[in-house]
């Protein structure tokens, strides 16, 4: 067998045959690693069969830039294996045994995240089906294989970690540990499983044996958070209202109580929540119930801004994907009277950004990117920075805010001893225009790893 049918054997198992839905997950795990084993290259041993010490790596920039205003003149940051290891000044020694980059014309920055993507759902523009039926044809082995695009898309943005909010027959899961191991090129990612919604509730989302979140009243609902966790979700997607493409309406689609008794078991099993609602009333609920972060709403009242303070819960509102379906409304088959819906929805949506940010909310890029959106994730900083921030609060929503919604503030986020080594270099000046994050990613280190070198045809590796 090879790796691709590894893969599919270990999806067949995934999407649910087994009933006992822990020994499905322990099963998936094997077939993956089974997959990784005959994907990856044999190993080599040093001389003497002993293991080589992690590679030294030193990165030389311009300069270094981050959301606190910090900023460094000259750095080197020292880079063991996936960890950064020291920063310091240009004036240091640099080991003669490190591996030096040169990467003296742009700007460091942390490793960006994106807190609201949906990788999976891939939009193959050769085949002419409408994009979501092309989701619900298409095989778990075959998503995995054709998201690729979408992961090394995201990843050559400078996005090096993502929250996937929802997938169909656990495929997120199974790209994640594919990522993890090596054997797919994409972001760190953090997962969710299927999304939970009631059974007609105009979230965009194939009403198919595939789309399994289906959860009406609170004992479904608390079965099904189980089975996301039992499957090896990291969050819990609730879907609290209605909306989704050119569908605005934000009807309330789960009560307080529902909400309240979801989120509590999740909690209780050590996993955040993350809920979807386009309008203020299931918004309002959510925040109340203890949701951790709050997606797309609208028109949101002074007292749930009052309560996300209060409470800290992070404001995710996905202004651009309205931009990305208004731009592609013949492709997705929108009518001239949705669009008009969309247009008066996405400026809500930016008057509420304003609003939560004059509020002291705390606010994570998400993009809600999906589809061929991938790859232009950080084109939500725009309208950040529209609805008033400053190009480096901006930055700060897809770094310290995004690694604090995920509860990884001490390893993401930010460029320091002991952080992860996601490392990106802009050119231009991300703090006077947040477009040297949009269009000026040059090169990206996820994990201490270099992905993306787009830097002029000059050695990119010298020694000083």
């Amino acid at each position: 067998m090879d790796a691709a049918g590894a893969v599919k054997s270990c999806l067949n198992h995934v999407i649910g045959r087994s009933r006992n839905r822990r020994r499905s997950s322990r099963i998936a795990g094997m077939c993956l690693a089974v997959a990784g084993l005959l994907a990856a290259p044999i190993a080599r041993s040093s001389p003497g069969g002993q293991t080589q010490p992690e590679r030294l790596v030193a990165l030389r920039f311009g300069r270094l830039v981050e959301a606190s205003g910090r900023s460094v003149t000259s750095p080197v940051i020292l880079v063991r294996g996936d960890r950064i290891l020291s920063i310091g000044s240009a004036e240091q020694a640099i080991p003669a045994e490190a591996e030096v980059h040169d990467l003296r014309a742009y700007t460091a920055l942390p490793g960006l995240i994106d807190v609201h993507t949906h990788l999976t759902y891939y939009w193959d523009r050769t085949n002419p089906d409408f994009p979501w039926d092309q989701l619900e044809r298409r095989s778990a082995a075959e998503t995995v294989f054709l998201a690729q695009e979408n992961a090394r898309q995201t990843l050559e943005a400078g996005v090096t970690t993502v929250r996937d909010l929802g997938a169909f027959e656990y495929t997120d899961i199974a790209m994640r540990e594919l990522i993890r191991r090596g054997q797919l090129l994409g972001p760190r990612m953090l997962v969710s499983g299927y999304g939970l919604h009631i059974v007609d509730h105009g979230s965009g989302l194939p009403a198919s044996p595939k789309n399994n979140g289906i959860a009406d009243g609170p004992e479904q609902l608390l079965r099904r958070v189980r089975e996301q966790v039992a499957m090896g979700a990291d969050w819990i997607k609730i879907y609290a209202s209605s909306g989704s493409g050119d569908d605005v309406s934000g009807t309330q689609t789960y009560t307080f109580d529902e909400l309240a008794a979801a989120i509590g078991a999740a909690h209780v099993m050590g996993k955040r929540v993350a809920v979807h609602s386009y309008g203020p009333q299931a918004a309002r609920d959510a925040v109340r119930a203890g949701a951790d972060s709050l997606e797309h709403a609208i028109d949101l009242d002074d007292e749930t801004l009052s309560e996300l303070r209060k409470r800290r819960t992070f404001y995710v509102p996905t202004v651009d994907h309205n931009r990305y379906y208004m731009d592609n409304a013949k492709l997705f088959g929108i009518t001239a009277e949705a669009l008009t819906r969309m247009r008066a929805f996405l400026q809500k949506n930016l008057a509420t950004v304003r609003r939560a940010h004059q509020a002291g909310v705390r606010m994570a890029m998400g993009s809600d990117a999906l589809m061929t959106m991938c790859g232009q994730n950080t084109r939500e900083l725009s309208w950040f920075v529209q609805a008033g921030m400053t190009p480096l609060q901006a930055l700060g929503t897809a770094t310290t805010n995004a690694a604090a919604l995920l509860g990884m503030e001490h390893s993401l986020g930010s460029l320091a001893p002991g952080f992860a080594a996601d490392v990106i270099a802009v050119e231009g000046d991300p703090t006077q225009d947040v477009g040297a994050i949009i269009n000026g990613v040059r090169w990206v280190m996820k994990g201490g790893k270099v992905m993306l070198h787009r830097l002029p045809a000059v050695a990119p590796r010298c020694r000083p």
